[in-house]
């Protein structure tokens, strides 16, 4: 059987995005190593610390940077978290400073709210209703 194991996001500056991603978001820290000029870098949701790793990954690659600044031109989410309630969860990173380019929005079976995670990226959060 197959499952996802980790999956990845780019970012700009693994540290930076290490701060944020645990700091703002919540995510934990799962693994730390050096790998090469980078780290390999994961965080994990603390409600399933033995589940599906975020991979911090370096957007050293030349194609990343016009990548990325494409989605975020076209307000396009680069990926999406759970939420148990997207209108909470904006309210509470308002507050640590996140800032949104979508407010949370009802969407029928689904609501969402999309944030700049300030390393190169537009997150989208939903809540399945």
């Amino acid at each position: 059987m197959i499952r996802i194991h980790v999956t990845s996001v780019f970012v700009d500056d693994q540290a930076k995005a290490l701060a944020f991603y645990t700091e703002k978001l919540g995510f934990t820290k799962k693994t730390d190593m050096p790998a090469g000029e980078y780290r390999w870098l994961t965080v994990v949701s603390p409600a399933d610390p033995d589940g599906v790793e975020l991979l911090l990954e370096p957007a050293n690659h030349p194609a990343t940077g016009p990548f990325q600044q494409a989605l975020v031109a076209d307000g396009i989410p680069f990926t999406s978290f759970a939420v148990d309630d997207v209108y909470a969860e904006v309210e509470r990173l308002k507050k640590l400073g996140v800032e949104f380019t979508q407010e949370a929005t009802d969407l029928g079976p689904v609501a969402t709210a999309v944030l700049d995670d300030t390393c190169g990226n537009l997150i989208q959060l939903a809540t399945m209703k």
